[in-house]
This record gives structure tokens, C-alpha cells and sequence, in this order.
């Protein structure tokens, strides 16, 4: 944690009586009249090659906005930290908007710093706003169960033992549909695949990381994929391990150099741009704003050297689908216990509200939720 942020924190903390007690209006005003301060908070480093750094590098992007001014903050913890680090933002920067970008931030951080800026716009990445928030909250989110699928379409091609692996942080909503995506994606080119799957229990945990990774080849997978927020030990552990992989939240490439195949990454400069010109032509933002490849909100890391070329033409087929619409859910699926999802013929839209609340795994993955 650098020095500058202590600063910031401390300085909100000991300074109520005088900077907590201006406006954040009256700032913005007087001081960025024509031009728009964005904040963006982030729960770990920007280099992570994994969830921040997929933000960071929407942020660079935002940065060539003309008349936006990014204010940053890295390794912020989902604690009373990160309403002191957002409030900093607007009482010392004159930011009108903040994107809190961690799980974590929204209840009850982002919720009770919207309550009390009514004047500034708070976005979370997350699917987790109601209609009973403020209404200056909001979400926005990538369907990166999309390019998932694509990733398990070219790892499906690219297994010789038909064993996949995943390692996943936490088995809520988002990650169980990534780890079935991935698995009806490689299940749609070879029918024997199957998915491991182990799950650490945090969101960053590298030395748990490395030893799901490295289990998960001692049982047979030759293909590792995951759901954290960083990635680099999962990648490096299948490279060191002479096995192939495919990435997450943001580019591992280089990481990978020789079993790298794809990865599924967010394109959040795609909704930091939209946001930012609705906000300074005076439109009313939406309080929830989501999509995939149709709308540019997730993209396939261009394909490494392990990708082979049947890979290459499955995977361009099946993100060609998808972003036409194709449904990635169609029957027939069980899920693991047997139970039916999907009878033969029946889909679900790519979209469907209720993919957002999976808590099952579909058969063909190995491993337990509980």
C-alpha cells in the first residue's frame, strides 16, 4: 500500500470538520465546471494480470478521453477503507463518478456513499443493484460466461486426456456459470471432456492457487483454466508444467508463452466510455447496463501457441454464434446430480435472469460446491 494512499485515508479521517463538510457539488463546480473527474477504486494491484488490471486498462483507455480525468486507487480492501478512499475522491478530486470495481464494495459502502453524495454517480461491478438502492447506484457487468464457452470450445480440442481443469475461488453465481459455460464449450467438440474443478475460497489466494493448479495435473487435466481475481500462478504453473491453458478477467499471454491457447477477458473500456460522454451530455445513466460479445463487453485474448488450428476454426465459429445469439445453454443438459436442466430441444437466452443465481454444476464437471 503507497504512502499516498494512507495519506488520503487519514487525511478524510482526521479532517471531518473541514473537507468531510464540503460539498462534493460545490467542488465539482467551481473547479471542473467543463470537464469530468472519474474515480476508480481497486481491490487489488493494477498489475495483476487479472481482474484490476482488466480495469486498469479500461481506465488508460478512458484516460484519452478528452476532458475526463482519472483518479486512481489500488489495494483497497472491502472494509470501511473503501468509502473513505471514494469520498477522498469526491471532496478532494471532484469526482462525479466512481466505479467501486470489488465484489465486496457494494453493501454497505456503495450504498451508503450513494445515499450521502446524492450529486455523484456510483457504479458497481457487479449485478447487484435493486430497485430499492439509491437511484445515483448502479451496475454494470461483462457476461464473460460467453467467452468462456469460446475458451472451452478450443480447449476441448486441445486435451488429449479429456481431462479440463478449473480452479475457482468461490462457488457463487458468476463462477458456477463460467465453469459450465466452459464445459459445454468443450463438450460441444468432444462429447468425453470433462471439467475438475477446485474451489480455494477466496478470491486471491495464491499459494492455494498453485497447489489446486499443480493437483489438478497430478490428476490427469492437461488443460487449465480459472475463475480468480488473479491468475498469474494458475498460468504459470500449467507453463512450468508443460501443459496448455487458457485465461481470465484480462490478457496471461505472456505469461504462457508456449501452452498459452485463448482467454476470456472483460472490455470494461466499453462501458467506462459510454458512461462517461452519457454523464457529460447530461443523459440519464441506466442503473444497470450488461452484455457480451454482442455489445463489446467481453473479447477472446488472441490465440497463442497453443492453440492448433482446429481450435483456432471451433472457437471463431462458436463466438461467431454466440454474439448472433445462439444460446450457449441448450438441451439436453442434467445437471450433476442427473436432474434434468434442459429437456432435448429446450434453451435458455444467453441472457436469461435466472443464469445469474446458478448454484449447481451441469454433469460432466467434477467437484463439489459444498
Amino acid at each position: 500500500m503507497s504512502k499516498f494512499q494512507l495519506n488520503r485515508r487519514s487525511m478524510l479521517q482526521n479532517s471531518a470538520a473541514g473537507i468531510l463538510g464540503l460539498s462534493a457539488a460545490g467542488i465539482a463546480k467551481s473547479a471542473f465546471a467543463s470537464d469530468l473527474t472519474v474515480g476508480i477504486v481497486y481491490v487489488g494491484p493494477r498489475d495483476d494480470f487479472g481482474w484490476n488490471q482488466a480495469h486498469a486498462v479500461a481506465a488508460a483507455a478512458l484516460k484519452e478521453v478528452p476532458g475526463v480525468t482519472v483518479v486512481e486507487e489500488e489495494s483497497v480492501p472491502e472494509t470501511i477503507a473503501v468509502q473513505k478512499s471514494m469520498e477522498s475522491m469526491i471532496n478532494l478530486d471532484g469526482a462525479k463518478m466512481i466505479f467501486a470495481t470489488s465484489f465486496g464494495y457494494y453493501k454497505p459502502f456503495v450504498l451508503d456513499a450513494a445515499a450521502k453524495y446524492p450529486d455523484v454517480e456510483f457504479r458497481h461491478a457487479a449485478p447487484l443493484w435493486t430497485d430499492a438502492d439509491p437511484k445515483n447506484a448502479g451496475s454494470y457487468f461483462g457476461y464473460l460466461d460467453q467467452a468462456h464457452y469460446v475458451d472451452g470450445v478450443a480447449a476441448g480440442l486441445s486435451t488429449t486426456t479429456n481431462k479440463l481443469g478449473f480452479v475457482a475461488a468461490k462457488p457463487i453465481g458468476t463462477v458456477l456459470r463460467n465453469i459450465n459455460s466452459f464445459l459445454l464449450g468443450a463438450r460441444k467438440v468432444n462429447p468425453d471432456a470433462t471439467v475438475q474443478v477446485i474451489f480455494t475460497g477466496e478470491w486471491s489466494m495464491p499459494v492455494r492457487e498453485a497447489e489446486a493448479a499443480n493437483a489438478l495435473v497430478e490428476a490427469g487435466c492437461d488443460v487449465l483454466t480459472c475463475h480468480v481475481d488473479g491468475p498469474k500462478v494458475v498460468i504459470e504453473t500449467a507453463e512450468a508444467r508443460g501443459i496448455k491453458c487458457c485465461g481470465h478477467n484480462a490478457s496471461q499471454a505472456p505469461l504462457a508463452p508456449n501452452g498459452f491457447i485463448t482467454g476470456a477477458e472483460y472490455k470494461w473500456e466499453t462501458i467506462y466510455k459510454n458512461f462517461a460522454a452519457d454523464l457529460a451530455a447530461g443523459t440519464v445513466l441506466p442503473n444497470f447496463t450488461g452484455g457480451g460479445f454482442d455489445v463489446d463487453f467481453v473479447r477472446s485474448t488472441p490465440y497463442g501457441a497453443g492453440a492448433s488450428e482446429a481450435a483456432i476454426a471451433a472457437a471463431d465459429a462458436a463466438r461467431a454464434d454466440v454474439t448472433a445469439g445462439k444460446p450457449i445453454f441448450t438441451g439436453p443438459i442434467n445437471k450433476q446430480d442427473g436432474t434434468p436442466l434442459l429437456a432435448a430441444g429446450a434453451s435458455l437466452d444467453n441472457y436469461e435472469p435466472s443464469l445469474d443465481q446458478t448454484d449447481f454444476l451441469v454433469e460432466g464437471v467434477i467437484g463439489s460446491i459444498t
